[in-house]
C-alpha cells in the first residue's frame, strides 16, 4: 500500500454520500457540511466554486474538482448568486433563514435540483474521512485542487453519472468504488501537473532509489526494517541511502518508516475487533506495549483513548 492509495485503504469510501445535482440558474448553495474530503465533478454545463480558504474558480465539462474540508465553500451558476441552500452535517438541507427544505428533492434515484431540465448536471461524492493514513494525504492538499477536462482522457465522470441514477443490488458498493476510482485519478492528475505542490513523499517516488525504498517501506511495514537492510535492499550503501532518502523526503528513512507504522496503526485500530498487540504485529511493534508507548508520544493520547475518540 502506497501513501495515497492509504487515503482509502483506511477509511475508503464505504457508503460514501453521492448526489447527482440538475440546475438551472440562478442557483447556489453554501456548503457547510465538515466533510473532510468532497470530490465535486461536472457531467454538464458550468459551475463556480468558491471555497472560503481559495479562489474562486470556474468548471466546465468533465472538469473535477477535489475539496479539502471542513472548511465551507459555496458552488454557484455565479458567484453574485446569493446562496439558495445551505448544506449541513448529515447533508441536512435548510434555507439561509434556517427552513428546513424539501422541495429541491424527488427528481430520481440520488438525485435533486431546481428542475428537470437544468442545463447545469453535477456529480457530488463526500468523504468522511477518519483515519491518520487519510490525514496524512489531506495535509498535503490545498484546500481546492481543480483538474481540467484538457488535462485527462479519463471516462470515469460519465461512467459515475451513468451509474449514479440506476438502483441495482450492490449498487452502493459500486459507487463506492467508482468514487475512489475517480478521486485517485484526479490525485494522480494533480501532483503530477507541471509546478504542482506534490508532497515531498510523492515527488520522492519518481526516484530509482528512493522510490523503491519508500514502496518497500509502505508494502511490508512489519518487517524489522534498519536502515542497512533498506540500502542492502535499493544497492547502495548506508550513509548514501540515509542522504538521498532524507534529502528527497524530508526526514530519515527510520523517522519516515515510524510516522507510517503509527498512523497505519491509528487506522487498524478503529477496525472492529481489533486488538492493540494485534495491531502491534501488523505495523511492526513487537509488542502491545511497545505500540502504546510510540503511540501516545505521537499523538498523546493512548491506543484507547483514540479508538474511543469520535
Amino acid at each position: 500500500m502506497d501513501a495515497v492509495a492509504g487515503l482509502l485503504d483506511g477509511p475508503r469510501a464505504r457508503g460514501a454520500f453521492l448526489l447527482r445535482s440538475i440546475l438551472t440558474p440562478p442557483w447556489s448553495m453554501l456548503i457547510r457540511d465538515e466533510a473532510p474530503l468532497t470530490v465535486v465533478a461536472v457531467v454538464h454545463g458550468d459551475a463556480c466554486l468558491v471555497p472560503e480558504e481559495a479562489a474562486m474558480t470556474r468548471l466546465g465539462t468533465g472538469d473535477v474538482a477535489v475539496v479539502r474540508g471542513p472548511a465551507p465553500y459555496t458552488v454557484a451558476d455565479d458567484p453574485a448568486t446569493p446562496p439558495q441552500v445551505v448544506v449541513h452535517p448529515g447533508q441536512r438541507c435548510t434555507t439561509p433563514d434556517g427552513r428546513e427544505l424539501f422541495e429541491m428533492t424527488g427528481l430520481g434515484v440520488r438525485t435533486w435540483g431546481n428542475g428537470p431540465d437544468g442545463r447545469t448536471v453535477l456529480l457530488t461524492g463526500t468523504y468522511p474521512v477518519r483515519g491518520a493514513v487519510g490525514r496524512r494525504l489531506l495535509d498535503a492538499l490545498p484546500p481546492l485542487a481543480v483538474v481540467r477536462r484538457a488535462s485527462w482522457d479519463s471516462p470515469l465522470v460519465p461512467l459515475l453519472a451513468t451509474e449514479i441514477v440506476r438502483d441495482d443490488p450492490g449498487q452502493e458498493a459500486v459507487l463506492d468504488r467508482l468514487l475512489d476510482l475517480l478521486l485517485i485519478a484526479a490525485l494522480r492528475e494533480w501532483f503530477d501537473r507541471p509546478g504542482a505542490a506534490a508532497p515531498a513523499w510523492y515527488r520522492a517516488y519518481a526516484d530509482p532509489v528512493v522510490g523503491r525504498a519508500l514502496r518497500m517501506l509502505h508494502h511490508d511495514p512489519a518487517r524489522p526494517w534498519t536502515v542497512a537492510s533498506l540500502a542492502a535492499e535499493v544497492g547502495i550503501s548506508r550513509a548514501a541511502l540515509a542522504r538521498r532518502f532524507t534529502g528527497l523526503v524530508g526526514e530519515p528513512p527510520m523517522s519516515y518508516l515510524t510516522g507510517w507504522r503509527l498512523a497505519l496503526a491509528a487506522d487498524l485500530l478503529r477496525e472492529p475487533g481489533a486488538t492493540v498487540g494485534a495491531v502491534a504485529r501488523r505495523v511492526g511493534y513487537g509488542s502491545s506495549f511497545a505500540l502504546s508507548a510510540a503511540f501516545k508520544r505521537r499523538y498523546g493520547v493512548s491506543p484507547r483513548q483514540h479508538v474511543d475518540r469520535p
